[in-house]
């Protein structure tokens, strides 16, 4: 994958006044790394999104801030308004070229679907849509695809283990016999929604069994307080006891 470049300016405003810079088409940030101080900045909004559109969360790109140095990183994380759907927030992740670093990498379908399918008799289901990847970041790539053109009878199955890519250079986590896609028999509605539930469960696991690396929160934002407890309560629980005690 080719390496993409990005502009970014310092950024001295913080906080929710970081509204303002969206309503001038500029997107707020972080750059962090490891072993690195936190540094704030700003990228133009459409810029970034065409650049986002291409290299992805895989993708190198280099970012200059200001005047300095170019910088290699890794889009971390984008944050969206619930609303509009526009971002509000990025997180670029800044890599030492030399380490070896892990992100998760789509497996995308491609071939023609199986006869059987077209005949009515079965259905190509997807059970893992997507597994982690270390290498070097200039070894990343931005997806793997699987033919499912390759699935000929009911129960023919592709498994992580199966998958086409360079192994020299990328290290993949999951379980070499767990099952990426197979051709299973046509199913009703019913059975269908059961499976897709299953489906959706397995991936919510693995992504708990695999915690992305901390980044600073958003700003601009008002963050979720932790519940805390009702010391009113407790307090008024506990006079009514002494009360009672002393009638």
């Amino acid at each position: 994958m080719d390496r993409l470049s990005l502009h970014a300016d310092e950024r001295i405003i913080l906080g929710k006044k970081v509204k303002t810079l969206r309503k001038d088409g500029q997107l707020p940030g972080h750059v962090f790394g490891k072993g690195l101080e936190t540094e704030h900045v700003t990228v133009d909004t459409k810029t970034f999104l065409k650049t986002f559109k291409e290299a992805g969360e895989t993708g190198l790109i280099d970012l200059k801030i200001g005047a300095e140095k170019i910088r290699p990183v890794l889009v971390r994380g984008v944050q969206y308004d619930p609303v509009s759907d526009l971002p509000i927030h990025i997180d670029f992740y800044q890599v030492n070229l030399a380490e070896k670093v892990k992100v998760p990498v789509p497996l995308i379908l491609i071939g023609e679907e199986p006869e059987k399918v077209h005949l009515g008799e079965a259905i190509v289901l997807q059970t893992l849509n997507e597994v982690e990847v270390e290498a070097l970041p200039a070894d990343l790539i931005e997806k793997i695809e699987v033919d499912q053109g390759l699935l000929k009878e009911i129960d023919d199955a592709i498994t992580v283990g199966q998958l086409n890519y360079d192994k020299e250079k990328l290290t993949i986590s999951a379980d070499p016999e767990e099952i990426v896609v197979k051709l299973a028999p046509a199913v009703t509605a019913e059975m269908e929604k059961l499976l897709e539930e299953e489906a959706t469960e397995q991936a919510e696991a693995q992504a708990e069994a695999t915690p992305a690396e901390e980044a600073p929160p958003a700003e601009g934002e008002a963050p979720t307080e932790p519940e805390q407890p009702q010391e009113a309560e407790k307090s008024a629980s506990a006079d009514d006891a002494t009360a009672g005690k002393s009638v």
